[in-house]
């Protein structure tokens, strides 16, 4: 049963999400009044939904939140991991319409209006997040728009729309041209480091940008990096002509194995420079080492994932976003000197992989967090400890450092 302002809404604006196996959820419309279709996941997250929404990492998903009061704090600009919302729907229970926070600067509803993005609430998310959990990811339409939601319709929209694995996001994502990032994290926020602990020397790093979260930049540059920010397609002759001391590969949508031509490009880079990936650059290093990546079944997408460092025994809950993984079997059986370093306790997935000849090492979770725990912070620090051993001459390889602890 929705809240009794979601029951007017319901009756004054409709909505309807159908999925491809011909599974309907009738509901009431916020933000946009269109038609998108796009792949249905959830998250798990219980706080952060403004950071979730402007996660360029959901680029071509409709996006199902758990947590059933959606809304409560409005949004506001500070928030924002990208300058604008890259999901293709965002679905809840209840839609709070008149937030409480000193912060906001405007409701959920009218913030994804304005940004032409469609919202469904008074829906049973529990049933729609079983038959996701049951029967893995599937596309679905959704319809905000009064006058087009006729269900056979729909559902041909669903199926007719393409694969996530057929289309490359990364491209429609990324930065057109290269620029500077130099701005740290703010006064106060959980796991930012006090003054005397931001190293005094900077050091040059080429961010690559797969879709990457504005709060990773902070802490590259709160862990004393010089960040140039440069597109998916730079090519590792460009990157030369910056002459970073490292190079990252940052987060983003979709199937790595559709980002054309980019592996190819971090094979080379990784031969040159220290390297750090997250996420979907994590995924892209282990297909650049000669690993395959395949897709789970319904993803990791929330702020409780339990992450373990198999060199200290360590285990972070994490904050995660992906529907793929590195496949183990296939990095073992290519050759290259890599040892996997962490892995998902839920599923004993690949979470983490370093080099044991080289200055290069990628982990499959968000240690930036934004949402979620702060447990995981540490991978920036070791980042920067490996970058500076290199720059010193010293014998460092990503393994190395990951037994450091």
């Amino acid at each position: 049963m929705g809240t009794s302002t979601g029951i007017l809404r319901l009756a004054s604006r409709p909505a309807v999400l159908v999925l491809a196996d011909g599974t309907v959820f009738h509901g009431a419309s916020f933000g946009a009044r269109c038609v998108r279709t796009g792949e249905v996941c959830f998250n798990t997250s219980m706080t952060g939904y403004q950071e979730i929404l402007t996660d360029p990492s959901y680029a071509g998903q409709i996006v199902v939140m758990t947590y059933t009061q959606i809304g409560n704090v409005g949004v506001n600009a500070m928030d924002d991991e990208s300058n604008l919302p890259w999901l293709s729907g965002f679905v809840v229970r209840e839609l709070c319409e008149a937030p409480s926070s000193w912060r906001a600067e405007a409701s959920l509803d009218s913030w994804l209006a304005d940004h032409g993005t469609p919202g469904l609430a008074d829906i049973d998310t529990r049933a729609l997040v079983r038959r996701i959990r049951d029967h893995g990811f599937q596309n679905a339409a959704m319809s905000t728009d009064p006058e087009q939601q006729n269900i056979d319709a729909l559902v041909e929209a669903a199926r007719s729309a393409p694969d996530l694995g057929e289309v490359d996001l990364v491209g429609a994502v990324t930065c057109a041209r290269p620029y500077p990032w130099s701005e740290g994290s703010w006064p106060g926020v959980e796991g930012q480091l006090l003054a005397a602990e931001i190293p005094a020397t900077k050091l040059h790093v080429v961010a690559y940008d797969f879709g990457v979260k504005r709060n990773i930049l902070r802490q590259l540059v709160d862990h004393g990096f010089d960040v140039t920010v440069v597109p998916a397609g730079t090519s590792a002759e460009d990157v030369d002509t910056i002459d970073p001391d490292a190079v990252f590969l940052s987060n983003g949508p979709g199937d790595p194995a559709a980002v054309a031509g980019v592996p190819e490009t971090v094979r080379e880079l990784v031969e040159r420079y220290p390297t750090f990936g997250i996420c979907l650059g994590h995924q892209i290093l282990g297909r650049a080492l000669g690993g395959k990546t395949t897709k789970l079944k319904f993803g990791h997408h929330g702020g409780n994932q339990p992450g373990k460092d198999l060199h200290t025994g360590q285990v972070a809950i994490c904050a995660e976003n992906h529907g793929y993984a590195v496949d183990a079997d296939s990095l073992r059986a290519a050759g290259e000197p890599v040892e996997i370093t962490h892995v998902n306790l839920n599923d004993q997935t690949v979470e983490g992989i370093a080099h044991l000849e080289r200055p290069v090492f990628s982990v499959q979770y968000h240690p930036e967090a934004s949402p979620g725990p702060h447990d995981a912070s540490y991978f920036f620090s070791r980042f920067r400890r490996m970058v500076e051993q290199h720059k010193a001459g010293k014998a460092v390889t990503g393994a190395s450092i990951a037994r450091e602890g």
